[in-house]
């Protein structure tokens, strides 16, 4: 079908510039402002932050968007909606988006200047949410390739819920816990891939 094909494309290209963007904010600009000069981290804080947080939180908004017409489409499939794998990125990837707009964005206008407010304890909040959906990113890219390409035979219930939970669990700790081993670029990898296993065998084997 034509139409759910152009869908899947826009849902990827919007979801490369949203993570992409995501990666950039954690893997490289975070590194760079901790080691950069005065002058050239306002420099940057003023002209180039701005702009990438607008593709940013945009992409964000198109995933999300094209995500819920395509689940609406194709949710009647039966070998879709029996899968419990896609329901398991689509959480992680909407308390990503909630988190772009409610939490990552709203802070950081603080922390650029746009308006008034803590600067160091709302960079502090934008942060911890960063970490957070960098952290989920491998659990949601595991969902939406797992769909189609990864069945797991006999999973039921059980595991799915289990998932959910941990899920829950990680926002939670990006509302009100702390950075943790998040804190590295290293440490945020290493978690992410390891939160993908633990999620994979919980749908494999409870």
């Amino acid at each position: 079908m034509i139409v759910e094909f152009i869908l899947r494309w826009a849902h990827v290209l919007f979801g490369m510039t949203w993570i992409g963007l995501l990666y950039y904010f954690n893997f490289v600009q975070g590194e760079y402002f901790k080691e950069a000069e005065a002058t050239a981290k306002a420099d940057a804080m003023q002209k180039l932050a701005p702009r990438a947080l607008w593709w940013f939180r945009w992409g964000a908004m198109f995933t999300f968007l094209t995500g819920l017409v395509l689940i609406h489409l194709i949710g009647a499939d039966r070998d879709f909606a029996g899968q419990p794998i896609i329901w398991v990125g689509a959480l992680a990837g909407i308390l990503m988006f909630l988190n772009v707009w409610l939490i990552i964005w709203p802070n950081q206008k603080v922390v650029l200047g746009m308006k008034e407010g803590d600067g160091p304890s709302s960079a502090a909040k934008a942060g911890l949410a960063s970490r957070t959906n960098t952290l989920l990113s491998g659990p949601m890219l595991f969902g939406m390739l797992g769909s189609k390409h990864l069945f797991i035979e006999g999973a039921d219930g059980t595991g799915f819920i289990a998932c959910v939970i941990i899920i829950l669990l990680v926002q939670a700790n990006a509302l009100f816990g702390k950075t943790g081993p998040l804190t590295s670029v290293v440490g945020v990898i290493h978690c992410s891939i390891a939160l993908t296993a633990v999620l994979w065998a919980l749908l494999a084997f409870l």
